[in-house]
């Protein structure tokens, strides 16, 4: 993803399971956490990972954005050391209540709005959380991953970017290419 003169924006949201009573660490460590990049004016990438430390989202990063993309992220620690692997890395800090900047040498604006928009974030029912509280009601973490690349690809492959109905019907069949579904492989699962 990204590359020069591209904008990539970082964010983790967290997403399922009800709080359980045993539940002691955290607001939020009852719910699986999923790390979103989003290309500004391309595609999307989400994971489920772990949790969102260093440990776990430094490494995704540096496999799936290129060095010499513009990095923008919030202003949580775990992203301060990275930033500096990549062209450029600006923060917006949501604890000043900062959600968008214009810089002043570039004149480009500085925000995570368009990840944060694409999942939902602070009320705003984005793409993802929309789908996943409105159409499906439920996911199981097993299957998490499945509902990612279902939105994922809505979003890299969407009208606006210049992919209409057919367009989009084709590239999801690229996927089916060479692949085989019978009845005995579906009464087996």
């Amino acid at each position: 993803m990204g590359g020069s003169g591209s904008i990539v924006e970082v964010d983790e949201t967290f997403v399922g399971r009800k709080k359980s009573v045993e539940v002691k660490r955290g607001w939020a460590h009852h719910k699986n956490t999923v790390l979103t990049l989003v290309e500004r004016g391309g595609s999307a990438r989400s994971f489920h990972i772990e949790e969102a430390t260093k440990d776990h989202i430094a490494p995704i990063i540096r496999e799936n954005i290129a060095r010499e993309s513009h990095l923008m992220t919030d202003e949580a620690r775990r992203y301060e050391r990275l930033g500096q692997e990549f062209a450029k890395h600006d923060v917006v800090d949501h604890s000043r209540e900062e959600y968008a900047y214009i810089d002043r040498q570039s004149g480009v604006t500085v925000s995570t709005n368009t990840v944060e928009g694409y999942y939902g974030y602070y009320g705003y029912y984005g793409v993802f959380k929309r789908g996943m509280v409105g159409v499906y009601q439920h996911c199981s973490e097993r299957h998490l991953h499945r509902y990612l690349a279902e939105f994922d690809f809505r979003y890299s492959y969407r009208i606006n970017i210049g992919y209409d109905d057919a367009a989009r019907a084709e590239r999801a069949l690229l996927g089916v290419k060479g692949k085989r579904l019978t009845y005995e492989t579906t009464a087996a699962h």
